[in-house]
């Protein structure tokens, strides 16, 4: 049976931490202290921190394959680089956070506050979101071909050149997004914001399932009415 460390409530030091990291077992870490801390190229698989205080954390090139972050204060924490293989991170607030050149494997995004984060240069194979905020969020190019997005928010992100292939939007926003080059054939906006999408923007939305009233706001722009 794999032995785990449990660490509460402390402020753990580097050599800690990398000691903890050779060991090579599962670690928990609950309440535990960790802002600024340079976790770079550390191997963490397994790890798990909840209501931790990771603020400017570094996680460059780390290894997180099934590590877990719950309810955790992330805001400008670097994991550019790293690989993040069946994670989750649930609740919390990472926002200006950096998965910029990451590898994203099977990661689940729920509940949680990501504005402004930067996904720029991932690389992405079934990341999923819910009920998150990209508000602000950089993700060029970033796949959502086939997504449930039920509830996230992309208003004002940069989602130039994503692929919404298929997927469906619930309860979600694309308010004043940036959505030069994306691609939405059989996608379902019905459940999407598109506030602040002018006409001229709406060819990007070609092959995609929109409601009446989407379409009317948008013809509404010509001076047009849909009854």
């Amino acid at each position: 049976m794999t032995a785990e460390t449990i660490l509460e409530d402390s402020t753990p030091s580097r050599a800690q931490l990398d000691r903890l990291a050779r060991d090579g077992e599962p670690v928990i870490l609950k309440g535990c202290t960790l802002d600024g801390a340079d976790l770079s190229d550390f191997d963490l698989t397994d790890w798990r921190f909840e209501r931790c205080a990771l603020v400017g954390a570094r996680f460059t090139g780390a290894r997180l394959d099934g590590v877990a972050l719950v309810g955790c204060r992330g805001a400008t924490a670097s994991f550019a680089g790293a690989i993040l293989t069946d994670c989750r991170v649930e609740g919390g607030d990472f926002g200006n956070a950096s998965f910029a050149a990451a590898t994203l494997s099977s990661v689940a995004f729920r509940g949680c506050k990501l504005t402004g984060a930067d996904f720029t240069g991932a690389r992405t194979l079934d990341v999923r979101f819910e009920e998150a905020i990209l508000t602000l969020a950089l993700m060029p190019n970033f796949s959502f071909r086939k997504a449930q997005l039920q509830g996230v928010t992309f208003a004002e992100a940069d989602l130039r050149g994503c692929d919404f292939r298929d997927a469906v939007f619930s309860g979600a926003s694309l308010r004043d997004a940036h959505i030069a080059d994306c691609r939405f054939e059989g996608a379902d906006l019905r459940g999407a914001d598109l506030g602040g999408i002018r006409l001229t923007d709406a060819s990007r939305f070609k092959g995609a399932v929109i409601s009446k009233a989407q379409a009317g706001d948008l013809l509404g722009q010509l001076g047009l009415k849909v009854r």
